[in-house]
């Protein structure tokens, strides 16, 4: 059983949480809304007033946020993780971030005697429930084999990448072509159906079919009944296609089909949909051609 910390209790970080607890590990946790981690706290988590209190009372505190801003508002200040951080303490951060930003994050954390990973993690919810996540780790290799264990506790495939960074560049290749196959996958139910194939036996003929990655096989069926609470909404997904893109106009790599997707998701958000799961460039595709939503 091991002491440890969590701050970010959102749909993925909450069920993390959730399997560390039902490993035996004691965990004390924070989010910014308290309501959205009761059910944690029922299940025995303890609950820290602050970031710092969190990283105060673990040896390994986890976090998982939105965004590198909302990743330096829980480390930066008299209240933030940093704050809490001493000698020996280990930073594992599974949010998907700039690999730069978290690279200045792990900088700093060594400079107060602790050290960081970056572990972003690929798979939804369901994944996560039924523990097959996929977990990338980028760091120092002595650290990743610490938190190695922790992790697999999480999802049973951890993969160490390289140095610190590395596993965020992971991830962000991974999550680009999430909403790439999504599109595409629309194309084709929307080529099917206009031409007078139902939309469900469009949506169970390529869910079954060559083209039926995991992703597709889970996501697919959004087309006909979008969950009322996304799973990866339209703002997340495109802060990690600019994230992607970014990458690309750094590294001379050529990104046609991520930038052609991200301007869907654009599109998405000037619908109103931002907060709907992505698969709804599904509804994006459907307007403009002139389908049924």
């Amino acid at each position: 059983m091991a002491n440890l910390g969590f701050v970010g209790l959102g749909v993925m970080g909450g069920e993390m949480v959730n399997r560390l607890l039902g490993k035996g590990h004691s965990v004390t946790g924070y989010n910014r809304t308290r309501s959205k981690a009761e059910w944690l706290v029922k299940k025995g988590m303890k609950w820290a007033e602050s970031p710092r209190a969190v990283v105060a009372a673990a040896d390994a505190t986890f976090s998982m946020v939105t965004d590198s801003a909302a990743l330096g508002a829980v480390m930066n200040g008299a209240d933030g993780m940093l704050a809490g951080l001493t000698k020996g303490k280990i930073f594992v951060d599974i949010s998907t971030v700039g690999p730069a930003f978290s690279r200045e994050i792990a900088a700093k954390v060594r400079e107060k005697g602790g050290d960081m990973v970056d572990s972003p993690v690929s798979g939804s919810v369901i994944t996560l429930q039924e523990g097959k996540l996929s977990v990338m780790v980028g760091g120092r290799k002595e650290t990743f084999e610490r938190v190695k264990p922790l992790l697999e506790d999480i999802g049973p495939r951890v993969t160490y990448v390289g140095e610190n960074g590395l596993a965020l560049v992971m991830k962000i290749a991974t999550n680009l072509s999430l909403a790439v196959q999504m599109l595409a996958f629309c194309e084709g139910v929307l080529l099917a159906e206009k031409s007078g194939i139902a939309r469900a036996t469009a949506v169970d003929v390529l869910t079954h079919s060559v083209i039926a990655s995991p992703m597709v096989q889970y996501r697919g069926p959004f087309v006909l009944d979008m969950p009322k609470e996304a799973w990866f909404n339209v703002n997340i997904m495109q802060k990690d296609m600019l994230l992607a893109l970014e990458l690309g106009r750094q590294l001379h790599v050529p990104m046609p089909t991520t930038a052609v997707t991200n301007e869907f998701l654009t599109a998405a958000r000037g619908m109103g949909l931002a907060e709907k799961d992505f698969a709804v460039v599904f509804d994006v595709l459907a307007q403009m051609s002139g389908a049924k939503q």
